[in-house]
């Protein structure tokens, strides 16, 4: 038997969702129609983004950038989970496992670090506006854009090299639909004390310092709006910024319900229901958010169609 990092088991074994037969087909289904929505909503905002013109600003710079997390962020877990779901092999080679984590990982905190720098944009816009095209240049969204992502590297990386030192030799049977770190670590026969004071610094860290990003900035926003004397003035400020908050609320909400609690309060149950909200439903509601609330997309989605039936005509 092949055998990784001194255990006795050669693959992980994810236990899913259920073991009942009917509700794995219901939610399969489910699941499938779910992950294609995410895969054209954000693909299709990515491109409506790219194509017009009008929408050649920061905040939908930012915008590309989240609908590419969602899908990557979508597509690390769940197409596992379906194969899972479908098939009655529910086995994970330990290469693949610590892979789904470290993108997880990854994608996790750049998209935390992503939605921080979005709250910021519009700060700027709602507390600046004469020094915004100044202070929103076009080099400050790359270096923040690359900040994002190398704090997503930075801890995924840490998260992964602790996880690899472990011993895992009381089960291979992981009580999850994916590679979490928190029910793997439950797995490992050695002590992880000092690993998960790590990855706690790590994960309070990124999840923290975002958080109060975000605060600050909507607290700075909420108190300029409430100057405005006119109520469409009031209306008009707002409606720039409810689809972020809103997307805010929905992420952060999950993630802290799931990973920011006592381990008396653990629920196997309720976890992985809201597991499954910010790993698969999530990056389908984001671009729903964005397009369904706001006028600019949809009038650059009317645009970027009657340019391509027009191109059509002339053909």
């Amino acid at each position: 038997m092949r055998t990784w990092n001194n255990t006795k088991y050669p693959d992980f074994i994810l236990m899913g969702l259920t073991g009942s037969g009917e509700v794995q087909l219901a939610l399969s289904v489910l699941f499938l129609l779910i992950y294609l929505i995410s895969v054209l909503g954000n693909l299709g905002m990515i491109m409506i983004i790219r194509l017009d013109l009008q929408l050649h600003t920061p905040m939908y710079f930012f915008l590309t950038h989240l609908s590419f997390l969602d899908l990557s962020y979508s597509s690390v877990i769940t197409p596992k989970t379906l194969a899972n779901l479908l098939t009655s092999t529910k086995s994970i080679s330990f290469l693949s496992c610590f892979t789904q984590m470290y993108f997880f990982v990854l994608l996790g905190a750049a998209e935390c670090f992503l939605l921080a720098s979005m709250a910021y944009d519009r700060h700027v816009a709602i507390c600046s506006p004469l020094r915004y095209p100044v202070i929103m240049s076009r080099r400050f969204c790359q270096v923040l854009i690359t900040g994002s992502y190398l704090i997503g590297f930075m801890d995924s990386s840490v998260n992964t090299v602790c996880m690899s030192r472990l011993k895992f030799c009381n089960s291979n049977i992981i009580s999850h639909f994916f590679c979490d770190t928190t029910p793997m670590l439950a797995l490992s026969c050695t002590d992880t004390y000092e690993v998960q004071i790590v990855i706690f610094i790590f994960a309070g860290f990124t999840l923290m310092v975002s958080l109060i990003t975000i605060s600050v900035s909507y607290v700075s926003i909420l108190s300029t709006i409430l100057k405005i004397k006119s109520t469409s003035g009031k209306q008009k400020a707002f409606s720039t910024c409810a689809s972020h908050l809103l997307g805010v609320t929905i992420f952060y909400g999950t993630m802290i319900f799931t990973y920011l609690k006592p381990k008396k309060s653990y629920s196997l149950g309720k976890d992985q229901v809201a597991s499954v909200f910010y790993t698969i439903v999530i990056p389908m509601l984001n671009p729903l958010i964005y397009s369904l609330r706001n006028k600019e997309v949809k009038s650059a989605f009317f645009r970027v169609m009657q340019k391509r039936v027009f191109t059509g005509q002339l053909k």
